[in-house]
């Protein structure tokens, strides 16, 4: 009797993880689908009606996104995704008047160079990383309004031939599946996760961690350097709110697709792709609803505040690198 007693009890806590784990992969997928289906009927089918429109916003914040990913799986954070994004896109509209392709290198190359100084203070100077990219963040953030202090800075007419939904959703989908071979079926995926489980037992296991860590912000300053193109050749210019609050964005995003904050084996790649989705249709479907900028980010904080509280690991939140 006692020991099926204590059997039970072990087998308690292995149940209810299960299906918190179950919770974890279900609720984001639910949400999407409640969400949409939600605002699709309160605004009488304009959801349904307006797709094209509400997926136009979703790329850039896709694309972004899973720079950032990568730096959450690892553990660490990244709050300058919004100055990056804004210096890369004066970048792309400065040097689109002389070439296209020579504006999409400069936008990927001007995003790794600031990814580079992220990585440079977190790993050299062991310097937290919320720190660091709040720290530059900042920095940045002054240089795209002195830089758009007289005027926005535009770049080449022929920016605009470039708005298309299909080289758009091509350049999103190609970003994407590159990412996904890369996390599930290479060995940088298993480095990622392995960094965000354990530092020291990743060392210990052979995985040059500090390059690893300064590579992937390197990286991710990259892919939201091209994101800059996609966002740039809406408007074919840049003003001093370019990026503003994408930071804050992509995080949302990343939790509200079950992102777990202090990464680690528990990651999946949909995280990015629903969680984006979640997103963009939560604040299409507010802004359809007539809600003022300042209710619809009360009703999303209250969102991620409540998708924070399910997904948040208690035993390694502390541990945020």
């Amino acid at each position: 009797m006692t020991n099926t007693m204590t059997v039970a009890k072990t087998a308690d806590p292995g149940q209810k993880k299960s299906r918190m784990a179950m919770v974890r992969v279900l609720l984001p997928i639910a949400g999407l689908l409640i969400v949409f289906i939600l605002f699709n009927t309160l605004t009488q089918g304009r959801m349904i009606g307006n797709m094209p429109l509400v997926l136009s916003q979703v790329y850039v914040t896709l694309i972004a996104s899973m720079g950032v990913f990568f730096i959450m799986t690892m553990g660490g954070l990244d709050f300058s995704q919004g100055s990056i994004l804004g210096m890369a896109a004066i970048v792309v509209c400065v040097l689109s008047k002389t070439s296209i392709p020579l504006a999409i290198a400069g936008g990927i190359l001007t995003g790794a160079l600031i990814g580079a100084i992220n990585g440079y203070f977190y790993v050299n100077r062991k310097i937290k990383s919320f720190i660091v990219t709040i720290c530059t963040m900042f920095l940045f953030r002054g240089f795209i309004k002195y830089l758009t202090t007289n005027a926005p800075v535009a770049g080449s007419a022929a920016l605009i031939n470039y708005d298309s939904t299909a080289l758009k959703l091509t350049c999103t989908l190609v970003i994407l599946v590159i990412g996904f071979i890369a996390f599930r079926y290479t060995r940088f995926g298993i480095d990622l996760k392995a960094i965000g489980a354990g530092e020291k037992a990743a060392k210990f296991a052979g995985i040059r961690t500090d390059r690893m860590k300064f590579l992937i912000y390197v990286l991710s300053g990259a892919i939201t350097g091209f994101a800059a193109f996609i966002s740039v050749i809406k408007v074919g210019s840049v003003t001093s709110s370019g990026g503003n609050q994408l930071e804050t964005q992509i995080l949302i995003a990343l939790v509200l697709g079950g992102m777990p904050i202090s990464g680690g084996a528990k990651v999946k790649f949909q995280n990015i792709i629903i969680g984006s989705l979640l997103y963009t249709v939560l604040n299409s479907g507010l802004t359809m609803m007539g809600f003022s900028t300042q209710m619809l980010q009360l009703i999303e904080g209250c969102v991620f505040l409540v998708f924070v509280a399910v997904f948040a690991d208690r035993e390694s939140i502390q541990v945020i690198k």
